[in-house]
Protein backbone atom coordinates (compact mmCIF):
# COMPACT_ATOMS: atom_id res chain seq x y z
CA UNK A 1 0.00 0.00 0.00
CA UNK A 2 1.74 3.10 -0.74
CA UNK A 3 1.86 5.97 1.69
CA UNK A 4 0.13 9.43 1.18
CA UNK A 5 0.56 12.69 2.76
CA UNK A 6 -2.66 14.45 3.41
CA UNK A 7 -3.04 18.06 4.90
CA UNK A 8 -5.34 21.12 5.97
CA UNK A 9 -4.32 24.87 5.88
CA UNK A 10 -5.35 25.40 9.60
CA UNK A 11 -3.27 22.46 10.77
CA UNK A 12 -0.15 23.61 8.57
CA UNK A 13 -0.50 26.94 9.95
CA UNK A 14 -0.41 26.09 13.66
CA UNK A 15 2.42 23.85 12.78
CA UNK A 16 4.26 26.22 11.10
CA UNK A 17 3.88 28.88 14.29
CA UNK A 18 5.12 26.46 16.74
CA UNK A 19 7.82 25.71 15.25
CA UNK A 20 8.97 29.02 14.12
CA UNK A 21 8.45 29.78 18.00
CA UNK A 22 10.19 27.24 19.28
CA UNK A 23 13.37 27.43 16.88
CA UNK A 24 12.96 31.02 17.98
CA UNK A 25 13.07 30.63 21.46
CA UNK A 26 15.89 27.88 21.52
CA UNK A 27 18.05 30.01 19.47
CA UNK A 28 17.33 33.15 22.28
CA UNK A 29 18.27 30.53 25.42
CA UNK A 30 20.95 29.26 24.01
CA UNK A 31 22.67 32.87 22.78
CA UNK A 32 21.57 33.25 26.44
CA UNK A 33 24.15 30.59 27.26
CA UNK A 34 26.57 31.92 25.50
CA UNK A 35 26.38 34.88 26.99
CA UNK A 36 26.27 33.82 30.94
CA UNK A 37 29.36 31.37 29.89
CA UNK A 38 31.33 34.64 29.00
CA UNK A 39 30.40 36.54 32.00
CA UNK A 40 30.90 33.54 34.57
CA UNK A 41 34.73 33.70 32.73
CA UNK A 42 34.77 36.88 33.26
CA UNK A 43 34.03 36.71 36.77
CA UNK A 44 36.71 34.14 37.18
CA UNK A 45 39.29 36.03 35.33
CA UNK A 46 38.55 39.75 37.44
CA UNK A 47 37.76 37.69 40.79
CA UNK A 48 41.41 35.88 40.56
CA UNK A 49 43.48 39.23 39.83
CA UNK A 50 44.62 41.40 42.33
CA UNK A 51 43.10 44.16 43.25
CA UNK A 52 43.59 47.40 41.61
CA UNK A 53 44.95 50.73 43.38
CA UNK A 54 42.54 53.09 42.06
CA UNK A 55 43.58 56.34 41.39
CA UNK A 56 42.35 59.50 40.23
CA UNK A 57 42.47 58.90 36.11
CA UNK A 58 39.09 58.72 34.69
CA UNK A 59 38.40 54.39 33.96
CA UNK A 60 36.85 52.61 31.70
CA UNK A 61 33.55 50.86 33.74
CA UNK A 62 33.44 47.74 31.63
CA UNK A 63 37.05 46.73 31.35
CA UNK A 64 36.83 46.96 35.24
CA UNK A 65 33.61 45.30 35.88
CA UNK A 66 33.98 42.96 38.89
CA UNK A 67 37.17 43.53 39.34
CA UNK A 68 38.49 44.14 42.87
CA UNK A 69 39.35 47.92 43.58
CA UNK A 70 41.07 49.05 46.38
CA UNK A 71 41.06 52.94 46.89
CA UNK A 72 42.49 55.93 49.97
CA UNK A 73 40.77 58.82 50.09
CA UNK A 74 37.80 60.28 52.42
CA UNK A 75 33.99 60.29 52.19
CA UNK A 76 31.39 62.98 51.19
CA UNK A 77 29.66 62.63 54.18
CA UNK A 78 27.46 65.09 52.94
CA UNK A 79 25.99 63.60 50.12
CA UNK A 80 24.58 60.28 51.48
CA UNK A 81 21.61 58.65 49.32
CA UNK A 82 19.43 55.31 49.86
CA UNK A 83 18.52 52.80 47.90
CA UNK A 84 14.77 51.86 48.94
CA UNK A 85 13.41 48.02 48.35
CA UNK A 86 16.58 46.49 49.44
CA UNK A 87 15.52 43.12 51.29
CA UNK A 88 18.05 41.37 52.72
CA UNK A 89 17.62 37.41 54.56
CA UNK A 90 13.63 38.26 54.49
CA UNK A 91 13.99 42.10 55.99
CA UNK A 92 13.15 45.39 54.60
CA UNK A 93 16.37 47.67 54.32
CA UNK A 94 18.35 50.34 52.39
CA UNK A 95 21.97 50.69 50.43
CA UNK A 96 23.92 52.99 51.55
CA UNK A 97 25.33 54.84 48.62
CA UNK A 98 28.12 57.72 49.60
CA UNK A 99 30.64 59.52 46.92
CA UNK A 100 34.76 58.71 48.03
CA UNK A 101 37.23 61.58 46.75
CA UNK A 102 39.98 59.54 45.85
CA UNK A 103 43.18 60.41 47.73
CA UNK A 104 45.07 63.25 46.15
CA UNK A 105 42.39 64.96 43.73
CA UNK A 106 39.10 66.10 43.02
CA UNK A 107 37.72 62.77 41.72
CA UNK A 108 34.90 60.49 43.55
CA UNK A 109 34.06 56.93 43.50
CA UNK A 110 30.27 56.02 44.04
CA UNK A 111 30.57 53.62 47.20
CA UNK A 112 27.58 51.55 48.13
CA UNK A 113 29.06 51.32 51.74
CA UNK A 114 26.35 48.57 52.51
CA UNK A 115 23.00 47.52 53.84
CA UNK A 116 21.07 49.14 56.52
CA UNK A 117 17.94 47.32 58.20
CA UNK A 118 14.76 49.22 58.18
CA UNK A 119 13.12 50.32 61.68
CA UNK A 120 10.27 47.66 61.96
CA UNK A 121 8.77 49.64 64.59
CA UNK A 122 8.83 52.37 62.18
CA UNK A 123 8.55 51.42 58.89
CA UNK A 124 8.34 54.71 56.82
CA UNK A 125 11.01 56.40 58.75
CA UNK A 126 14.20 57.12 57.15
CA UNK A 127 17.15 56.15 59.05
CA UNK A 128 18.55 58.53 61.23
CA UNK A 129 21.81 60.53 60.00
CA UNK A 130 24.17 59.45 62.93
CA UNK A 131 23.24 55.73 60.77
CA UNK A 132 24.15 56.91 57.84
CA UNK A 133 27.40 59.26 58.76
CA UNK A 134 31.05 57.48 57.22
CA UNK A 135 34.15 56.73 58.95
CA UNK A 136 35.92 60.40 59.15
CA UNK A 137 39.00 61.00 58.07
CA UNK A 138 41.71 59.39 55.52
CA UNK A 139 40.60 55.07 54.78
CA UNK A 140 41.42 52.66 52.67
CA UNK A 141 38.71 50.77 51.57
CA UNK A 142 38.36 47.84 49.17
CA UNK A 143 35.49 46.64 46.26
CA UNK A 144 34.06 45.18 43.64
CA UNK A 145 33.56 47.12 40.06
CA UNK A 146 29.88 46.95 38.90
CA UNK A 147 28.30 48.95 35.78
CA UNK A 148 25.00 49.98 37.96
CA UNK A 149 23.40 49.08 41.07
CA UNK A 150 21.07 46.18 40.84
CA UNK A 151 17.26 47.61 39.68
CA UNK A 152 13.61 46.94 41.24
CA UNK A 153 10.39 47.72 39.81
CA UNK A 154 10.08 51.68 39.82
CA UNK A 155 7.04 53.02 42.16
CA UNK A 156 5.77 56.29 41.49
CA UNK A 157 7.33 58.85 40.52
CA UNK A 158 11.13 58.88 41.11
CA UNK A 159 12.24 61.80 43.61
CA UNK A 160 14.80 64.14 43.14
CA UNK A 161 18.76 62.93 43.79
CA UNK A 162 19.71 65.58 46.46
CA UNK A 163 21.36 64.34 49.68
CA UNK A 164 19.67 62.21 51.70
CA UNK A 165 17.48 61.37 49.01
CA UNK A 166 15.52 57.97 49.06
CA UNK A 167 15.33 56.43 45.71
CA UNK A 168 14.61 52.88 44.21
CA UNK A 169 17.11 53.04 41.22
CA UNK A 170 19.85 54.78 40.41
CA UNK A 171 22.32 55.36 37.09
CA UNK A 172 26.08 56.50 38.52
CA UNK A 173 25.95 59.39 35.55
CA UNK A 174 22.45 60.66 37.13
CA UNK A 175 24.18 60.79 40.61
CA UNK A 176 27.08 63.09 38.67
CA UNK A 177 25.04 65.46 37.53
CA UNK A 178 22.66 65.97 40.72
CA UNK A 179 25.50 66.02 42.89
CA UNK A 180 28.24 68.03 40.16
CA UNK A 181 31.08 65.56 41.31
CA UNK A 182 33.34 64.24 38.87
CA UNK A 183 32.75 60.60 39.41
CA UNK A 184 34.29 56.88 38.08
CA UNK A 185 31.73 55.79 35.85
CA UNK A 186 31.30 53.31 37.90
CA UNK A 187 29.95 51.79 41.20
CA UNK A 188 32.36 50.46 44.29
CA UNK A 189 30.29 48.06 46.27
CA UNK A 190 32.42 47.93 49.18
CA UNK A 191 33.71 44.75 50.76
CA UNK A 192 34.98 43.82 54.02
CA UNK A 193 34.00 44.17 57.41
CA UNK A 194 31.90 46.95 58.86
CA UNK A 195 34.27 49.95 59.75
CA UNK A 196 34.26 51.32 62.96
CA UNK A 197 31.25 53.33 63.76
CA UNK A 198 29.32 51.34 61.10
CA UNK A 199 26.12 49.80 61.45
CA UNK A 200 26.08 48.04 57.55
CA UNK A 201 25.80 44.81 56.43
CA UNK A 202 28.10 44.01 53.02
CA UNK A 203 26.51 41.19 51.45
CA UNK A 204 26.30 41.41 47.89
CA UNK A 205 23.77 38.85 45.59
CA UNK A 206 26.57 37.09 43.45
CA UNK A 207 25.21 37.89 39.42
CA UNK A 208 23.00 34.85 38.24
CA UNK A 209 25.05 33.00 35.94
CA UNK A 210 23.48 29.14 35.80
CA UNK A 211 24.30 28.01 32.02
CA UNK A 212 23.01 24.84 32.57
CA UNK A 213 19.14 26.24 32.90
CA UNK A 214 20.01 28.01 29.88
CA UNK A 215 20.63 25.09 27.65
CA UNK A 216 17.81 22.77 29.39
CA UNK A 217 15.71 25.72 28.32
CA UNK A 218 16.85 25.95 25.20
CA UNK A 219 16.29 21.85 24.64
CA UNK A 220 12.65 22.24 25.77
CA UNK A 221 11.92 25.06 23.15
CA UNK A 222 13.80 22.72 20.27
CA UNK A 223 12.34 19.71 21.69
CA UNK A 224 8.46 22.04 20.86
CA UNK A 225 9.48 22.50 17.62
CA UNK A 226 10.37 18.68 16.39
CA UNK A 227 7.22 17.29 18.35
CA UNK A 228 5.40 19.75 16.32
CA UNK A 229 6.40 19.18 12.63
CA UNK A 230 6.69 15.21 13.66
CA UNK A 231 2.57 15.23 14.62
CA UNK A 232 1.52 17.52 11.39
CA UNK A 233 3.47 14.87 9.57
CA UNK A 234 2.50 12.10 11.47
CA UNK A 235 -0.87 13.44 10.98
CA UNK A 236 -1.44 13.74 7.81
CA UNK A 237 0.18 10.44 6.67
CA UNK A 238 -2.65 8.74 8.97
CA UNK A 239 -5.16 10.76 6.71
CA UNK A 240 -3.54 10.11 3.51
CA UNK A 241 -4.09 6.36 4.47
CA UNK A 242 -7.54 6.65 5.86
CA UNK A 243 -8.83 8.23 2.24
CA UNK A 244 -6.55 5.78 0.30
CA UNK A 245 -8.11 2.86 1.93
Amino acid sequence: MRLRFQFSIIPLIATVALVTLGILLGNWQTRRAVEKTALQMRLDQRSAAPPLVLGAAPQDAAALEFRRIVVTGQFKADWPVLLDNRPLDGRSGFIVLTPFTIAGSNRQVLVARGWLARDPAAPGRTPAPDTLAPPPGSVTIEGIAVVRPARVMQLGTPPAIKPGAVVQNLEVEDFARASGLDLQPFLLEQTGPALPGEMLVRKWPVPSVDVDRHKGYALQWYALAAMAFLFFVMTGCRRGRKQTG
